[in-house]
This record gives structure tokens, C-alpha cells and sequence, in this order.
């Protein structure tokens, strides 16, 4: 198994939902690394790191999110980098941060 990071952007009624508390608890139980933010533009965006297809089926999962979300698109991001992990919080594997 090999490990990746994908930086990924989620758009639709994505905030306001529990959408970054969902990923950070569904990344957590999947034992990915990385962070969380809302933007904004009103999208979310996330950096998730691990072995290639628990990264895959957490980017599958993003398309429905919680409940209350609407999704409309997932997009991964080209310009993913392990340098990336450096914004999360000191000691933690995933953060939740703040808006940009």
C-alpha cells in the first residue's frame, strides 16, 4: 500500500451543516492525517493524507457528507503536498482550522 495526500474542495450547502466536524471524525476513524477549513467562498477544503484507498473512499464519502449537507462537487487538487500537513494544529494527526 502506498501513502498519498490529496487536497480536495468541496462545494455546495457544505457549511453551517457539520460538514468539517464530519470529515475530521470520519478521517480520524479511518486513521487519515490532515486538516480541514472552511472557505470563504462558502466551500470547504481538506487535506487528506494515508494509504491510497482509505484516501479514495474518504473522497468518495465527501461527495454525501452529513445529513444535512448538499453537495454539488468534489474536486482534488493537483497541487497536494506532504509540506501541506505542516498547517495542522501542534500534536495532532487532523485538525479542524480556521476560515480562510
Amino acid at each position: 500500500m502506498s501513502t498519498v495526500v490529496r487536497h480536495v474542495m468541496i462545494r455546495g450547502r457544505v457549511q453551517g451543516v457539520g460538514y468539517r466536524a464530519w470529515v475530521a471524525t470520519t478521517a480520524q476513524a479511518s486513521s487519515l492525517e490532515g486538516w480541514v477549513r472552511n472557505r470563504r467562498d462558502g466551500s470547504v477544503e481538506a487535506l487528506l493524507a494515508g494509504e491510497d484507498g482509505v484516501v479514495a473512499d474518504m473522497i468518495k464519502a465527501s461527495h454525501r457528507g452529513p445529513s444535512a449537507a448538499r453537495v454539488d462537487t468534489v474536486v482534488v487538487m493537483e497541487d497536494a503536498s506532504a509540506e501541506m500537513l505542516a498547517q495542522r494544529h501542534a500534536g495532532e494527526r487532523f485538525s479542524i482550522l480556521p476560515t480562510v
